[in-house]
């Protein structure tokens, strides 16, 4: 039998926004994709547009919080494709709004999208994976699975408990000497349709906070987590000021996000309380990667490039050391010299 050269890799939530340009960036480098969403209409606009470009994919309409249906798209992936490389859980869903606004129903299909299909898709690729002893899974998170905002509590829940259960997996993982790689990558915010489509109760139309980052750095950065060995990875400075400044001071983030979170979430435009969302069903129509911040999104992160070439920035600045080092020596040397000849 050949030996087969093209990973295989699923990604949930594939449809549009994040999810979709992390699609398309796997896509790029040759693999051959599982693409999951409830949209499929959508679905088949990316899965044209791959296969345009010469790639492979498979589409699969459903709904996250179907683990069943989960479990038998990841059957029907190995049947067609062969076995899963690499699961990406990429979906989520969110209501921006005041706590004391949702509903119980709201606050619920929130942790069910976000969270639990999170873990299904987790279950379903693990079924695959471990009697193999190989694999990678890689977690979408956020900033805020370690620093919860305002007007997202729903959401900034599922994605703290996403990582309270991916830690506590990893240990099991670590204990039965596991190869399977699990990682986490926490996004800032992203210039992505969802600030259109997701329910609000806000007055204004929601917004990222700033600063904003295209979908396809985090992209570049969940294709970089899926192929090395990285724990967790950050992406972008802001993500980085968020969890160590919730680490260092809670109580001043507290105060900060308090007078700075909820304007800094709403754009100057007026809500229209009667467009469609999609938290309980998809918004019909060609969304693509992007959302309407692109004048201001970022299409490069600095902070990323660092985190991802750890190594050669250490290589840079151990030589620069040594130098700094034979430099310094050399010079040593030479006012001894100096001072011995006026001696003498």
């Amino acid at each position: 039998m050949a030996q087969r050269t093209q990973e295989t890799v699923v990604i949930t939530g594939a449809s549009a926004g994040l999810g979709r340009a992390i699609a398309l960036e796997f896509a790029r480098h040759g693999a051959q994709l599982g693409l999951i969403a409830r949209d499929e209409d959508r679905l088949n606009t990316l899965k044209d547009e791959i296969e345009a470009a010469g790639g492979k994919a498979l589409i699969f309409s459903l709904d996250v919080t179907e683990s069943d249906a989960l479990d038998h798209a990841a059957g029907e992936v190995e049947n067609t494709l062969g076995p899963i490389d690499v699961w990406v859980n990429a979906h989520m869903t969110t209501v921006f709004s005041a706590f004391h606004d949702m509903s119980a129903d709201e606050f619920k299909r929130v942790t069910e999208v976000t969270y639990l299909g999170n873990v299904y898709g987790t279950m379903a690729a693990l079924k695959r994976m471990r009697p193999r002893n190989r694999g990678s899974i890689v977690q979408v998170g956020s900033a805020l699975a370690y620093r919860a905002i305002p007007m997202q509590t729903a959401y900034c829940a599922a994605k703290h408990a996403i990582k309270g259960y991916t830690e506590g997996l990893r240990c099991e993982l670590i204990a039965e000497k596991s190869r399977i790689h699990l990682t986490m990558v926490e996004m800032p915010g992203l210039n992505t349709p969802q600030f259109d489509w997701c329910k609000s109760h806000l007055p204004r139309r929601a917004r990222p906070v700033a600063p904003v980052y295209q979908p396809e750095v985090g992209a570049r950065a969940v294709y970089w987590a899926a192929h090395n060995r990285r724990r967790d990875l950050w992406v972008g400075a802001s993500s980085v000021m968020t969890i160590l400044g919730s680490r260092i001071a809670p109580g001043l983030m507290d105060r900060y996000l308090a007078r700075n979170a909820i304007g800094g979430q709403q754009s100057n435009q007026a809500e229209d309380p009667t467009r469609p969302d999609n938290l309980w069903a998809t918004v019909p129509g060609e969304r693509g990667t992007r959302g309407r911040f692109s004048n201001e999104a970022r299409p490069h992160s600095a902070q990323l490039w660092a985190a991802t070439h750890r190594k050669e920035i250490g290589l840079v600045a151990g030589a620069g050391v040594i130098l700094g080092l034979l430099i310094g020596g050399e010079c040593t040397r030479q006012s001894r010299r100096r001072r011995l000849r006026r001696f003498l």
